[in-house]
């Protein structure tokens, strides 16, 4: 019960924010089209991964919030470069990162 609670938690205070945040990177970077379907069968298999992790893990997923909160991780940084779906976006969101 506490598990779920945590998840949603987590849920409602870093992936769907971090949803928002690559839509808007991706917007202000001007990523191709492909890049931003990608982006969303990305976070369609991530975010569920991640709200498990932090289910799992409540110092992993206290840590993240804080991280996020204060800009310390970036969005990208939270997504798997390793999935076929993510590398393309996350590979983007990164040079956009560097660029500014």
């Amino acid at each position: 019960m506490i598990s779920n609670f945590i998840g949603w938690i987590f849920a409602l205070l870093v992936v769907d924010p971090l949803q928002a945040e690559i839509q808007q990177q991706a917007e202000r970077a001007r990523l191709p089209v492909e890049i931003v379907r990608q982006s969303q069968a990305c976070l369609t298999s991530q975010g569920p991964k991640l709200i498990e992790r932090a289910a799992g893990d409540y110092g992993w997923a206290a840590a993240t919030v804080v991280s996020i909160a204060i800009g310390h991780t970036a969005p990208a940084e939270l997504l798997d470069g390793s999935d076929p779906q993510c590398a393309a976006l996350v590979g983007a969101l990164k040079g956009a990162d560097e660029g500014a």
